[in-house]
């Protein structure tokens, strides 16, 4: 979920500019399919970035009656299909983006959408050709996004070498690119390299701030106080676990490590 909004946002911000240049021009966009049918893009990627897909829908649907060569609406409707969720919707999602990618071709803000939609839905060899292309466009402002997603998908492969390297780069284009810190500092406790892994989850803690980490994020914290020889940190990390997912599986493999002598800090 996290992704889809940075992605819906990086779409708001590609077509921001449409909305003010018209508001000064209302009696054009009657006359100017064109103008209102981007308008109208505009405000489907502000329905959806709050949440509103149905009110999003309509908006992408009236847009192509009046415009149906624009690539930014096709793959707003591709974004709002996948973030629906549904297993038809989803299916449908890729010939809008397929259709964008035919309109426009050079986009990297639609090959980033594309890559990620082909990373959930499970298409990882074709998830890292358009991540690839986003991802290596000077100038694109989430850049470091792609290169997290393709990190992700080359881990899914099991090739931890090019995932580390894409995630290094994210952080490379975007010294905030809290994702790839947390993602480096787990591959550096998985290789044993303990003190590494301190200093990545350290800067992983700077983006986020201590209070606002999440329930893999406080595990992965844990053990590596644990392998570092930290107990009071350990204890801090175990605390804010407890008190914020109580529930979740990462707390319950922190319970099973104090009950069971010997199971694995994994």
């Amino acid at each position: 979920m996290r992704a889809i909004k940075s992605l819906v946002h990086g779409c708001v911000a590609v077509s921001v500019f449409l909305l003010t240049a018209c508001q000064s021009t209302g009696d054009k966009l009657k006359v100017d399919p064109k103008k209102s049918a981007q308008v109208r893009t505009q405000m489907a990627a502000e329905y959806l970035r709050t949440g509103d897909i149905d009110a999003a829908k309509r908006e992408l649907d009236e847009a192509l009656k009046k415009d149906s060569t624009d690539s930014t609406t096709y793959m707003m409707m591709a974004v709002l299909l996948q973030q629906e969720g549904s297993p038809v919707n989803v299916a449908k999602a890729e010939g809008y983006f397929k259709k964008a990618i035919a309109l426009d071709r050079a986009d990297p803000q639609i090959r980033n959408n594309y890559g990620f939609y082909l990373y959930q839905t499970g298409h990882f060899q074709d998830a890292i050709k358009e991540l690839q292309i986003a991802a290596s466009t000077l100038g694109y402002t989430q850049r470091a996004l792609a290169f997290e997603t393709l990190g992700k998908t080359y881990q899914k492969l099991g090739d931890i070498v090019s995932a580390e390297q894409s995630y290094q780069s994210a952080v490379k284009v975007n010294p905030n690119a809290d994702f790839a810190y947390q993602a480096l500092a787990d591959i550096a406790y998985q290789k044993a390299q303990y003190p590494n892994a301190l200093a990545l989850y350290q800067n992983y803690v700077r983006v986020v701030g201590m209070n606002n980490q999440t329930n893999v994020a406080l595990w992965l914290g844990i053990r590596i106080a644990h392998a570092n020889g930290d107990n009071i940190t350990q204890q801090v990390l175990a605390n804010q676990l407890r008190a914020k997912y109580p529930d979740s599986q990462e707390y319950q493999n922190y319970l099973q490590q104090q009950y069971n002598t010997e199971a694995v800090w994994k």
